[in-house]
């Protein structure tokens, strides 16, 4: 019978010579059995004779010394691929960690701006030329004040036509867009979003460019794109990234902006202020009640930081918290 260590380094002179797996792999494989040799040597078990049993426990023995979900499924994997090998050359039977899956790692929150960064942003007016900051300023009062997707943004056209994704009703006050699952929404636009979009569509001209002659689009594109760059193209979701990290920039803000970053800074603040999540949802054009469940935890974050600021009995004498 093959010691634990022996085996380990058969596997290794495997995928090293004869899988030619790049020298980086083969470092990494050689982390990951080291720790799996480190487990099996500390439960006094061959690794041969390793169960679905031990593989569990030695996963929530990781999970709980603070590795992340992510760092285990990788360890995991070099795991399996030594229990597949194992069982080609005979040595093991089944594979205990075939059915083995990581702790899931927690979504991470979404990144939402603080009300006063969000109105300071808002509020912003660059130095740029006007027909770029009155085009640019309509853009982020449509995405904090309407909570749109980029896509939905730059979807926009100025009126509505049988072939349009979106278009604003100036007078409803309402953005009509074209969703994930090409589903349309209604969304309400704000006095100061209509006030921003009058402002560019005079300076944006029928053709929707910077200056004169300047046309490289076709006509019927470029006339019918709400938001245009300067030769009458078509604003592309790139772009308006570009544009949002340079504007944050310029604001004096301390994290780039960027379109889905407004987005959840909208539903956000919206449930801070109304608690009404199923508004939020429809606001959103989630189709699932889960997806927007997220800003609950943003809303109790807030909460949380304000009590902690503010309560007296937020924190016991010595910085300790009260039972």
């Amino acid at each position: 019978m093959q010691d634990n260590a022996a085996l380990v380094a058969r596997y290794l002179a495997y995928v090293r010579f004869e899988k030619r797996l790049a020298e980086r792999t083969v470092s990494l494989y050689t982390l990951d059995l080291e720790k799996l040799q480190s487990h099996a040597d500390a439960a006094q078990v061959a690794l041969v004779h390793v169960q679905n049993h031990h593989i569990r426990r030695w996963v929530a023995q990781m999970h709980s010394g603070g590795r992340t979900g992510r760092g285990i499924a990788l360890i995991l994997s070099g795991w399996r691929g030594f229990y597949v090998w194992l069982g080609r050359e005979g040595w093991v039977t089944s594979n205990p960690v075939q059915d083995v899956r990581a702790p899931k790692a927690p979504k991470p929150l979404p990144k939402a701006l603080a009300v006063d960064d969000a109105v300071q942003f808002a509020d912003f007016e660059s130095e740029d030329n006007p027909w770029l900051e009155a085009r640019d300023a309509a853009m982020v009062e449509l995405l904090y004040g309407s909570g749109l997707r980029v896509g939905e943004l730059v979807g926009l056209d100025v009126v509505p036509s049988k072939t349009a994704r979106g278009w604003i009703d100036m007078q409803g006050a309402q953005a009509h867009v074209l969703g994930k699952g090409n589903k349309q929404r209604g969304v309400p636009v704000g006095r100061v979003a209509l006030e921003a979009l009058a402002r560019w569509l005079t300076l944006r001209g029928p053709m929707g460019t910077l200056g004169v002659g300047m046309v490289a689009a076709s006509e019927t594109n470029a006339a019918a794109a709400l938001f245009t760059g300067r030769y009458g193209t078509r604003l592309t979701a790139q772009s308006v990234w570009q544009r949002l990290k340079r504007r944050s920039q310029q604001a004096g803000l301390a994290s780039p902006v960027h379109p889905h970053m407004l987005r959840h800074s909208f539903a956000s603040h919206v449930l801070q202020s109304s608690g009404d999540l199923r508004a939020v949802q429809e606001l959103l054009g989630h189709a699932n009640i889960t997806t927007t469940q997220v800003y609950t935890r943003l809303d109790f974050q807030h909460l949380a930081k304000a009590y902690d600021a503010a309560h007296p009995r937020a924190h016991a004498k010595g910085g300790k918290k009260d039972d």
